[in-house]
């Protein structure tokens, strides 16, 4: 038997929110970022069509550790749950 009393959490929904929210935004400007950058980079490496969306394509998995490490911080920072 667990001798310790079981504790609830509770979502802080606020806080989930304005998290999702921020991370939509920044998300857009990373994303956007990759895609443009990979864009700009092709040309300037004189690239062909392949080369370009493989560079998009990495760029585009280096925007995703960069929004997966924003919200880890985020929620160190706001947690998404309490105990009630």
């Amino acid at each position: 038997m667990n001798a310790q009393p079981s504790s609830s959490r509770q979502i802080v929904w606020p806080t989930v929110i304005t998290v999702i929210s921020a991370a939509i935004l920044i998300g857009a400007e990373v994303f956007g970022a990759a895609f443009a950058g990979g864009w700009a980079l092709a040309i300037l490496l004189g690239l062909d069509q392949t080369g370009t969306h493989i560079l998009q394509a990495v760029l585009f998995v280096l925007g995703v550790m960069v929004m997966a490490a924003f919200i880890r911080g985020a929620q160190r920072v706001e947690p998404f749950t309490r105990r009630v």
